[in-house]
């Protein structure tokens, strides 16, 4: 088996960015390879891949901001990217089927954490779907309830991580 590695995300990452992002999320919820392409080049340092034989097989991205929830706006504008912001937002974190349950997306979660942290970030937020809320629990984040979020037309919940002051 092939070593898996977690690594900042490259430009010519896209196209396999976005053949995941599409396998992933239902096409109304997915990120389209321009929105990705923008991300890519608004803020590479936030967003990871996983890669495994040079296939990139997941991966976590996100926007910094000063909110403390997502917007739907901040889905669709990657210019509202503050490199200075209090908290990295996840958008999205991804892992093709054939790759899951072998602890890959707590190693992307885990490592935007550790990053989030040394960059002096007071936490992280994400929004997810009621199914997941557990999952993300595990990490330390606390459910703030529905989001305001109607993003793809589907029920959020507001999620997030504060660091210690």
């Amino acid at each position: 088996m092939n070593t898996i590695v977690i690594r900042t995300v490259r430009p010519d990452d896209l196209a396999q960015t976005a053949a995941v992002e599409a396998a992933c999320f239902p096409a109304a919820e997915a990120a389209d390879e321009r929105s990705l392409r923008e991300r890519i080049a608004a803020f590479p340092e936030s967003f990871l891949v996983a890669e495994t034989g040079g296939r990139v097989i997941g991966f976590i991205n996100g926007a910094v901001t000063d909110q403390r929830t997502i917007t739907d706006d901040m889905f669709e504008d990657a210019g509202l990217h503050n490199p200075d912001g209090a908290y990295q937002s996840i958008f999205g974190l991804d892992v093709v089927e054939e790759f899951r349950h072998q602890g890959i997306a707590s190693r992307l979660m885990e490592e935007m954490i550790r990053r989030a942290r040394e960059q002096g970030r007071r936490g992280l937020i994400l929004t997810c779907k009621d199914r997941l809320i557990g999952y993300y629990q595990k990490f330390g984040y606390v459910n703030l309830g529905v989001s305001a979020s109607v993003h793809g037309g589907a029920v959020w919940y507001d999620m997030i991580l504060e660091f210690p002051s």
